[in-house]
């Protein structure tokens, strides 16, 4: 079942990132607001393909969320690199981006790069769609509490040869004076036993 749902979501979002495709190529690339315009169509387009997984039940079946691990160390590096090509090539460029890049050495990547444009902007747009998760449905948690005997303090424990001894002697007659360890009562002890202590 997951298949077939999946298999839905996967044709659906390629459905509508074959449209948004199809309509970056009627806006052309002329101007700075029509570039910028076209190549975000296209990172919306892959977007929408990561975000087809997640509504598929690929990841669990819950509501998405960012993960803001994969966010930081998978999405901004590409972000800032695709970026950057991107301005690079834009029309007018605005940010002398094209300048910078030949003052850091990497003017032939940029222009490399620079030919495959609708390519990295899928990728920036595919990757920030990555960035998201989901956690699963929440399920109500029975918590079932068991009895557990727990061992008395050390100062109310008895100690273990003085119940011994206490068990070995016989019970004696006469004057209460020392405590039956057995029983909790005082046991009398008689005038001969006094004599021989």
């Amino acid at each position: 079942m997951i298949g077939i749902t999946r298999g839905i979501a996967t044709l659906v979002g390629a459905g509508v990132a074959g449209f948004l495709l199809w309509l970056a190529a009627q806006i052309g690339t002329g101007s700075a607001g029509e570039y910028w315009t076209t190549y975000g169509l296209v990172a919306a387009a892959g977007l929408t393909i990561a975000l087809s997984q997640i509504l598929g039940g690929w990841t669990k079946w819950g509501w998405p969320r960012l993960s803001g691990g994969v966010f930081l160390l998978g999405f901004l590096p590409v972000l800032v690199t695709g970026g950057w090509v991107l301005l690079a090539r834009q029309p007018a460029d605005f940010f002398n981006t094209s300048n910078w890049s030949r003052d850091l050495g990497v003017a032939g990547v940029v222009s490399d790069l620079g030919e495959l444009l609708a390519a990295v902007a899928f990728g920036v747009g595919l990757t920030f769609g990555l960035t998201f998760d989901t956690s699963g449905p929440r399920r109500a948690v029975e918590v079932h509490e068991t009895a557990v005997e727990r061992p008395l303090p050390a100062r109310d424990a008895p100690e273990p040869q003085a119940a011994v001894r206490a068990a070995d002697e016989p019970p004696e007659t006469g004057s209460v004076s020392a405590p039956d360890r057995r029983f909790g009562l005082r046991r009398t002890r008689s005038g001969s036993d006094r004599a021989d202590s």
